[in-house]
């Protein structure tokens, strides 16, 4: 079992349950799924750099991406329906803890001058987004191997029905929030 389920479980749901007063432990929020997203632009110019981008992908969470494509045309940025233009990974389950784990405790503190975590990136239904500038910070990527930094976006997607029971959720699972 990956390191932060057993935190949850051991420690975090007992908590969460005291601090809200939950009568039933089903009634704690929990991570539900990530969703790791990357959109590349320019592979509209060149269809060999959302190959690049897939590569990083399946590298950083262990699972291959799905390709997305267009949904509109677009005549200023030449683009029409169908194109392949970004990719996406939903991560569940075992995979999903050790990809938070990685996240919380290997990849953000990597960021240059970072200082936590924004806690006002909550959607109002208990999930969490945040952009990330490039994919060097994750160890799995070889700085000398990629082709162009390339950023991309995390949501974190709990069970928690309002947005102080997922920070509570997420700052118990170790997310670096900053003091407001």
């Amino acid at each position: 079992m990956a390191r932060l389920a057993e935190k949850y479980k051991s420690e975090v749901r007992l908590s969460l349950k005291e601090i809200f007063g939950y009568k039933k432990l089903m009634q704690v929020p929990k991570l539900d799924k990530i969703v790791v997203n990357m959109g590349v632009g320019e592979a509209v110019q060149n269809a060999k750099v959302l190959d690049f981008a897939v590569a990083d992908m399946m590298k950083i969470t262990g699972q291959r991406p799905l390709v997305t494509k267009a949904r509109k045309s677009i005549a200023n940025f030449k683009l029409r329906e169908g194109m392949p233009i970004g990719c996406k990974v939903t991560i569940r389950n075992k995979r999903m803890y050790e990809f938070f784990d990685r996240l919380v405790n290997v990849a953000l503190p990597r960021i240059r001058d970072f200082k936590g975590l924004s806690p006002k990136s909550f959607d109002g239904g208990g999930n969490y987004a945040l952009g990330l500038q490039e994919q060097v910070m994750f160890p799995e990527i070889d700085y000398d191997e990629i082709d162009k930094a390339r950023g991309m976006d995390v949501v974190i997607v709990t069970t928690a029905k309002r947005d102080e029971e997922a920070f509570e959720l997420l700052k118990q699972m170790g997310m670096p929030f900053r003091k407001q």
